[in-house]
């Protein structure tokens, strides 16, 4: 029971999963410093309040704080934007160079120039017989 335990543990998405939400939570500091220190500032002097947490509206005795979600969809847009354009685009520009394009699997039709499968032998769009690719 404690090896099954233990190969679980120590299969390769487990660790990078743990690591993953170790780094994102360190990463967290930085877009709350970034949005509280940088954007915020900027957004106030450009509007006129400081921060969007004041922004509320009271209905029937209620009070909606729709400026601490405004917050948040600003903080969530800095965090979504910086992981894609500084770890996921360099990385899949790496894989890619590293490991060449995909092999394609299909090919073009001689008569109508659509994409059919390579070991096809008629074109399903026009019904020209096409020889198989071996």
């Amino acid at each position: 029971m404690l090896k099954g335990f233990r190969d679980f543990i120590l299969r390769g998405n487990v660790v990078e999963l743990a690591v993953a939400v170790i780094i994102g939570a360190a990463f967290t500091g930085i877009v709350n410093s970034l949005v509280g220190d940088i954007i915020n500032p900027l957004i106030a002097a450009i509007v006129g309040k400081p921060d969007f947490s004041a922004l509320t509206l009271s209905l029937h005795g209620g009070v909606i704080k729709y400026g601490n979600f405004l917050n948040a969809a600003i903080a969530f847009i800095l965090i979504a934007s910086t992981v894609y354009f500084a770890i996921v685009l360099p990385t899949n520009a790496l894989l890619l160079r590293l490991r060449g394009p995909a092999p394609s699997t299909t090919k073009p039709c001689p008569q109508c120039l659509g994409d059919i499968p390579l070991l096809a032998t008629r074109c399903k769009f026009c019904g020209e017989p096409v020889p198989a690719a071996v």
